[in-house]
C-alpha cells in the first residue's frame, strides 16, 4: 500500500488568494481573504492612494502653518531627490565648443560638469543685439530622441524652436539635455526597463540628477553678464514640465514657471495606471509619503502657470485640476491668486502651438515688459549637426553609470569599542529604520481580528493542522497556517517554529515533506535549544501565492508597474512583507494556546532579511535561524533607502544584541561585523550546562537542507 499523502496544500491553498491581498479601507474581520488577486491589489492601492491625498497639506489652515513648515517640506523634497545634504558645488568647467547665427538670434553650444565628469549639454540662445542683461529661460526638455547613425545629438535638437522663439524675442533661453536621450546617454527606465530595483534600496532616482543639473545649470546662468538673475524663469514639456516643477519648489531663483504636462497627482499614477506611461526620472523617492500637490505648492507665492491639455493620457485632466484645487488653496493663504493660472487646452500629449504660446505670454508678463501680442509661431530652423556640443564624447564621463555613485552607500561601519557607541549606531540605524525605511507602515496599528478558518487531522501521522485569518492592515486580510504536534496528548505549545515562506514554491506542501523539512531545521537550531518545537508555523506575506499581471523576474513575482505603484506611495513590497510577518507574529499572540510561546523565525535565502527585520522589531521572537544567507554581496530584497543607512549585516548585529541567531550553510566571513560586534558587546547565553556561548553561531559544513517541493 502506497504511502498517503494529505496535501497541506488543501488547506494552504487559500493562501494563495490572500498574499498581496486587500479590501476596503475598514475591512471586515470575517471578510474573507480569498478574493482574486488583481482586484484585491487594486483595491490595496486605492486605499493607500486615498490615505495620501487626504494626508496632503491637510494639517495646513493658515498662513502661518505654511510658514512653520515650508522649510521642513522643502528639505523633505531635496531628501527624496537625494539632494540632502546638497553635493559639492565643484567647479562647473564650462566650456563653449561653438556658435551658430542667424539674423536675429546666436546659440552657443557649450557644455558643464554638475559634478566631475557629469556632463550638461546644452544650447544657450541670446539675442543678437543685447543692450542690457536679458529676462532668461532655463528650458527642460522632454523625452525628444534625436539621432542618426546611433549617434544622439541630443533633445534638446527636438525642443530648439522654444529656444529660438525666446531669443528672437529678447530673451536668453539656456536648453539643457536630460540624462537619458542627451549626447551622452544616461538611463531614466532603471525600474520601469532594467530591472535595477536596487534604486529604491539606494534611494536613487534620476530626477534627483536632472534636479542638480538643473541647479547647476542657474549656477551657469549667473556667471554670463547677458542674464538678469532676478528675471529667471522655468519651463518645459513632459519630462521637461516635471523637472520645471523640482527646480523651481527647491530654488527660489526661478521667479515664474511653466511647467507644461508635467504633474497630475497619485490618483492618475496609481489607481489609474499612469505609472505606466512615465519613466523613473518623473518621480522622486517618496520617503515622506507625499501627494504631487504637496511639491507643486512649494512654488507659491511665485508666479505659476499649470498648463495641460485636455486629452493628454499620462498626465489626464482630472488629476491636473485637482492639483490645481490644492496649489490654489496654498496661494489664496498668500493673498496671490493673481499669480497662479491654469491653462487648458484642447489636444493630445504633445507640443502643440497654443501651449507654448500661452507660455511666452506668461512670461512675457512677469519676467519681460508686460503684455504683448505674439507676432510669430515657434520653429525649427536648424539641421542636428549645427546643434551638436561635442565632437568626440568625453572619456572621462559617468553619465552612463551615475546612478551607482549619485548617491553614496552607507559607510561600512566599525565594531564599536563601547556600550555607548554602540547604543548610538543602534540607535541611529533604528531611527533610520522608523523614519526613511519603513515609514509607510502604519502608525496605529488596526486590531488583529484573528479567526480560526479551518482546522484539520490525520491519525496516520499523529498531525493536527489549523489556518487562522488576521487583519495585517486595515485593508489587507492575510492567513498563516499552524502545525501542531498530537504525540502523547501534548497540546501546551511553549516554543513556535515560524517559518517565513518565501523560498517554498507558491507555499504548497505535503504532510510528509513539511514534516520532514521541520525535522531537519529542528536538528540544525543553536546547540543548547531546550527542546523542539511545539508548533511549526508557515506564512507568506504578500505577493508569493499569486500570479497577476507582468511578473518581472523570479525573485520579484509581482508585476513591474505594481512594484512601482509601491515606491510611488513610499513603500516596497518587501518592506510591507516584513510588517505582514510582524503582525502574523503578533496574531500568534492572541490565540490562546500560543499565547505565552516564545517564537523561532526561520528564513532561508532571500526570506533571511525579510526574517531580519522582523525579528528586529518583535520581542517574542526569542531565536532566529537563517539558511543560505548571501549577505554579500546586497540581497535582492529591496527596502526603501536601506542602503543610505546600514547593511543587512549591521541589522543582523542589532538583532543578535538581545536574540540568539543561527546561520546554516553560509559563508561566516560575510557576517564578521555580527560576530565581532557580539563579542566586543559580550553578547553571551547560558546554555542547560550552564557553559556561556555566543549568541552567533555558524554552521558552514552541514548538509544544506533539501529545498521543499510542491506538489
Amino acid at each position: 500500500m502506497g504511502v498517503r499523502k494529505f496535501s497541506i496544500a488543501a488547506w494552504l491553498l487559500v493562501l494563495a488568494a490572500s498574499l498581496g491581498a486587500s479590501g476596503a479601507p475598514d475591512v471586515r474581520a470575517d471578510e474573507p481573504a480569498n478574493k482574486s488577486g488583481d482586484e484585491q491589489v487594486a483595491k490595496y492601492f486605492r486605499a493607500e492612494t486615498a490615505k495620501l491625498s487626504d494626508a496632503c497639506l491637510a494639517d495646513v489652515k493658515t498662513l502661518d502653518d505654511w510658514n512653520a513648515n515650508k522649510a521642513e517640506y522643502r528639505r523633505q523634497l531635496f531628501e527624496m531627490l537625494s539632494l540632502d545634504p546638497l553635493p559639492e558645488r565643484t567647479d562647473l568647467k564650462a566650456t563653449i565648443t561653438g556658435r551658430v547665427e542667424r539674423d536675429d538670434f546666436v546659440v552657443e553650444k557649450l557644455h558643464f560638469q554638475s559634478r566631475p565628469g557629469l556632463y550638461v549639454t546644452a544650447n544657450l540662445y541670446l539675442p543678437k543685439t543685447i543692450e542690457k542683461p536679458c529676462p532668461t529661460i532655463l528650458y527642460l526638455c522632454g523625452h525628444g530622441k534625436v539621432a542618426k547613425d546611433g549617434v544622439s545629438f541630443g533633445n534638446k535638437v527636438h525642443y530648439q524652436h522654444h529656444g529660438i522663439w525666446f531669443a528672437r524675442h529678447g530673451y536668453a533661453c539656456l536648453v539643457i539635455d536630460t540624462l537619458q536621450l542627451g549626447e551622452i546617454e544616461g538611463i531614466h527606465h532603471g525600474t520601469y526597463r532594467h530591472d535595477r530595483w536596487w534604486w529604491n534600496s539606494r534611494g536613487y532616482s534620476p530626477a534627483g540628477v536632472e534636479a542638480w543639473n538643473c541647479i547647476r545649470a542657474l549656477d551657469y546662468l549667473a556667471t554670463r553678464k547677458e542674464v538678469d538673475a532676478e528675471r529667471i524663469g522655468a519651463t518645459g514639456r513632459s519630462g521637461g514640465g516635471a523637472y520645471t516643477w523640482f527646480i523651481a519648489a527647491l530654488d527660489d531663483r526661478i521667479k515664474a514657471a511653466v511647467p507644461v504636462a508635467g504633474i497630475t497627482d497619485l490618483e492618475n499614477h496609481v489607481v489609474d495606471g499612469c505609472v505606466e506611461g512615465h519613466c523613473d526620472c518623473m518621480y522622486f523617492v517618496n520617503t515622506y509619503r507625499w501627494d504631487y500637490p504637496q511639491m507643486a505648492a512649494l512654488v507659491a507665492p511665485r508666479p505659476l502657470l499649470i498648463s495641460n491639455t485636455d486629452k493628454d493620457n499620462i498626465f489626464p485632466l482630472e488629476g491636473v485640476l485637482r492639483t490645481h484645487r490644492v496649489v490654489r488653496r496654498i496661494y489664496a493663504l498668500h493673498d496671490a491668486e493673481k499669480n497662479l493660472g491654469l491653462h487648458i487646452t484642447e489636444g493630445p500629449h504633445e507640443d502643440t502651438q497654443e501651449l507654448y504660446t500661452h507660455a511666452f505670454v506668461w512670461f512675457d508678463r512677469f519676467l519681460g515688459g508686460g503684455r504683448r501680442p505674439i507676432d510669430g509661431p515657434a520653429v525649427k530652423l536648424f539641421e542636428p549637426e549645427e546643434l551638436k556640443v561635442f565632437d568626440k564624447l568625453p572619456a572621462d564621463e559617468i553619465n552612463t553609470k551615475i546612478d551607482e555613485t549619485f548617491v553614496a552607500v552607507a559607510a561600512e561601519p566599525n565594531v564599536p569599542q563601547s556600550k555607548e557607541q554602540w547604543e548610538r549606531m543602534r540607535d541611529g540605524w533604528m531611527k533610520d529604520l522608523r523614519e526613511k525605511v519603513f515609514r509607510a507602515w502604519p502608525e496605529k496599528a488596526p486590531a488583529l481580528n484573528v479567526k480560526e478558518i479551518e482546522s484539520r487531522g490525520d491519525n496516520e501521522f499523529r498531525y493536527r493542522g489549523r489556518q487562522f485569518e488576521f487583519t495585517s492592515e486595515s485593508n489587507l486580510r492575510q492567513r498563516l497556517a499552524v502545525e501542531t504536534d498530537n504525540r502523547n496528548g501534548k497540546r501546551e505549545v511553549k516554543s513556535i517554529l515560524f517559518v517565513v515562506g518565501i523560498d517554498f514554491d507558491r507555499g504548497r506542501w505535503t504532510v510528509n515533506e513539511s514534516r520532514a523539512s521541520r525535522d531537519s531545521i529542528e536538528k540544525k537550531l543553536t546547540p543548547g535549544s531546550p527542546r523542539l518545537h511545539d508548533a511549526t508555523v508557515f506564512f507568506s506575506p504578500r505577493g508569493y501565492e499569486m500570479e497577476f499581471g507582468q511578473r518581472a523576474s523570479k525573485d520579484l513575482p509581482l508585476g513591474t508597474h505594481d512594484h512601482r505603484r509601491y515606491a510611488l506611495l513610499g513603500q516596497t513590497p518587501d518592506g510591507m512583507r516584513v510588517w505582514d510577518i510582524r503582525r502574523a507574529i503578533q496574531a500568534l499572540g492572541e490565540i490562546p494556546e500560543f499565547r505565552d510561546a516564545s517564537v523561532t523565525v526561520y528564513g532561508q535565502s532571500t526570506a533571511c532579511p525579510l526574517a531580519v527585520y522582523a525579528s528586529l522589531f518583535e520581542p517574542s521572537v526569542k531565536q532566529v535561524v537563517l539558511e543560505r544567507f548571501h549577505a554579500r554581496p546586497q540581497p535582492k530584497r529591496i527596502f526603501l533607502n536601506v542602503q543610505r543607512s546600514h547593511d543587512i549585516v549591521s541589522a543582523l548585529a542589532m538583532v543578535l544584541e538581545k536574540r540568539r541567531v543561527h546561520i546554516q550553510d553560509s559563508l561566516p566571513s560575510q557576517f564578521e561585523f555580527a560576530r565581532q560586534t557580539g563579542d566586543a558587546m559580550k553578547w553571551i547565553d547560558v546554555a542547560d550546562d550552564e557553559k556561556e556561548q555566543p549568541r552567533l553561531t555558524i554552521d558552514y559544513d552541514s548538509r544544506p537542507v533539501k529545498p521543499l517541493k510542491s506538489e
